[in-house]
């Protein structure tokens, strides 16, 4: 973007500095009277004025250069939601299907969940009530591939439903708790997250307890894409917080409805 932005600087149109150079000088040589003062003052107006329109359009073009930027930047973002688990459930689909009555329950399941990612998480906005189908189905998915006692709880309370917000911010948090947690731990697993929202403002929390040995990546790629997402969807608009307490992982993200 910096290269397309010095292209542009150096198209300033050099005509009119010279114009403006030659034209000057030309009045100092032949006029020296109080008409020659006037057209000077003119002249170098009309260069001050094509000067601030000149820059006025710059500025226009970087900001433009900037938006698509960010536009671009986001889309590829969402492209990086963690399309593995996809994978990894059909497999396990696929095992299971001769012996588990609820097979046809988690390809449907499934079937929305991949409808949702490829097709409303590409848009800029969904509401509130689809992506908690999708959070709904997600955990449905994941309670029924392990085969240990679990206590996962999902506590909801939305004003209204078709509040818009980004499509997939909360499945990279979702994911980490059954990754980091869950998926580790042989006993006593669990998993609590409470998502609350107002007409303007939004409550997303989720805690779980890990395997002390087990270092929870904080720093994996998919909190790096969740917080540049944030950064470029709600700048200023947010607050996302991790806390780590002996084997507990809880994670708090606050955003304004816009």
């Amino acid at each position: 973007m910096i290269s397309r932005i010095k292209r542009r600087i150096n198209t300033i149109p050099k005509l009119v500095y010279w114009l403006s150079f030659f034209g000057v000088s030309v009045l100092i040589i032949i006029y020296n009277d109080d008409i020659a003062g006037e057209l000077m003052l003119a002249y170098f107006l009309l260069f001050v004025l094509l000067m601030i329109w000149w820059v006025i359009k710059q500025a226009k073009y970087i900001i433009n250069l900037k938006n698509e930027k960010m536009k671009t930047e986001l889309l590829h973002l969402k492209s990086q939601v963690n399309p593995h688990f996809f994978f990894n459930t059909l497999n396990n689909l696929y095992g299971s299907m001769e012996k588990d009555s609820k097979a046809r329950e988690m390809v449907l399941k499934l079937s929305d969940m991949m409808r949702y990612s490829i097709y409303e998480g590409q848009k800029d906005r969904v509401t509130l009530g689809e992506e908690l189908d999708y959070l709904k189905n997600y955990i449905a998915l994941q309670e029924a591939r392990y085969h240990k006692k679990t206590d996962i709880q999902f506590n909801h309370k939305i004003d209204d439903t078709s509040s818009k917000i980004m499509p997939l911010l909360f499945i990279i948090l979702l994911e980490n708790a059954f990754k980091h947690g869950l998926e580790n731990l042989e006993e006593n697993a669990y998993i609590h997250v409470n998502l609350t929202a107002s007409e303007k403002q939004l409550h997303f929390e989720i805690e779980n307890n890990f395997e002390t040995q087990e270092a929870s990546d904080v720093k994996g790629i998919g909190l790096k894409n969740l917080k540049r997402r944030l950064e470029l969807a709600y700048p200023n608009k947010h607050f996302l917080s991790f806390k780590i307490d002996t084997n507990v992982y809880n994670v708090k993200l606050t955003l304004e409805l816009i």
